[in-house]
């Protein structure tokens, strides 16, 4: 006699248990996050990257209210980190910093690249912008743009800058310069741009191709004289030097960028939630402060235009990557 309401308890129960499988996927991501959130940052402590994130980080955990950790991972131009990234689960709990080197350079000059910028991430929004700057030794005789490209026609490959390595933003920086100056300078690349820094005010090299945050002292203090910044528009620190569209060269006009992405088939809600935390922290007033005093510009766009950003970096790159033969193993 008791077989059957034990049958429909047992049927009762098994249901509910089956809608609470199914439903829980759906209520751990509405109540997303629940535990810490890594961030990992594909060069080493100290740079610009590392900078940037950790500045939002700290903010971002706030307002999430669980940790953001910061987690390192650098190596061979931000392509180790970034791969370690693109093959991380998408569930909202491991994100990362896209730059113009992960998601611009990189795929243009590394044929064997084993991620692609495109396909293989979810974009949540551009963090921030940083000017670069092109920049001369003292000793050069130019004072300006239009002398220095007139010096530099009359001495084809005589006079030479320095970059953070092959492959690099400053040297395909440098290398879209000559195209758009029609100009030949030698290109000497160092392991880093402290190195060609400390070569650019020793006058090894004259010339000196960098994010604006490293040489902005130097700029300051006389070391250095800059010839333009690559930014939208003139930089607060440097109100007297022209950006490059200024001067006519708008293709060399690009900022270096720092954005936040996670794993592709991240879920839209994830998506969602943290580019309204994100967009929230660059709007905060000591955040502000922070990224002025790097000489940085919060962004905090919508993911699509995000997208379409890197998209147009990519062929860009690809550009540059192919007129001045640039091939990385």
């Amino acid at each position: 006699m008791q077989r059957r309401p034990l049958l429909r308890v047992l049927a009762v129960a098994a249901a509910a248990s089956a809608v609470g499988g199914l439903a829980l996927p759906a209520f751990a991501q509405a109540n997303y996050p629940t535990k810490p959130i890594t961030l990992v940052v594909p060069f080493p402590a100290g740079g610009t990257t590392d900078i940037v994130a950790r500045v939002v980080a700290d903010k971002l955990g706030q307002e999430l209210g669980q940790p953001v950790i910061v987690d390192n991972r650098g190596g061979a131009g931000g392509s180790i980190g970034t791969a370690y990234l693109s093959k991380a689960a998408p569930d909202g709990y491991t994100l990362g910093i896209a730059t113009a080197s992960t998601h611009g350079i990189n795929p243009a000059v590394y044929p064997k690249l084993s991620y692609d910028a495109t396909k293989d991430f979810t974009t949540i929004t551009n963090l921030a912008s940083v000017p670069n700057v092109m920049s001369v030794n003292p000793a050069v005789k130019a004072n300006d743009m239009k002398a220095f490209i007139a010096l530099a026609k009359s001495e084809p490959n005589k006079i030479a800058y320095g970059s953070a390595g092959n492959g690099s933003v400053s040297h395909m920086m440098g290398e879209l310069f000559k195209m758009s100056s029609k100009t030949e300078l030698l290109h000497v690349p160092y392991k880093g741009v402290g190195p060609a820094l400390n070569d650019a005010l020793a006058g090894q090299v004259q010339v000196l191709f960098d994010n604006l945050p490293s040489s902005l002292q130097f700029i300051k203090s006389g070391k250095l004289r800059a010839l333009a910044v690559a930014a939208p528009k003139r930089v607060p620190a440097l109100p007297n030097v022209p950006t490059f569209a200024e001067l006519g060269l708008p293709e060399v006009n690009d900022s270096a960028w720092f954005g936040l992405i996670a794993p592709a088939k991240l879920p839209a809600d994830i998506q969602a939630r943290l580019n309204a935390a994100a967009v929230k922290v660059l709007a905060m007033p000591d955040v502000k402060q922070k990224f002025e005093e790097l000489g940085a510009t919060p962004v905090g766009d919508t993911p699509a235009h995000f997208a379409a950003q890197i998209t147009s970096e990519v062929a860009k790159n690809k550009r540059v990557a192919a007129a001045a033969k640039i091939s990385l193993d």
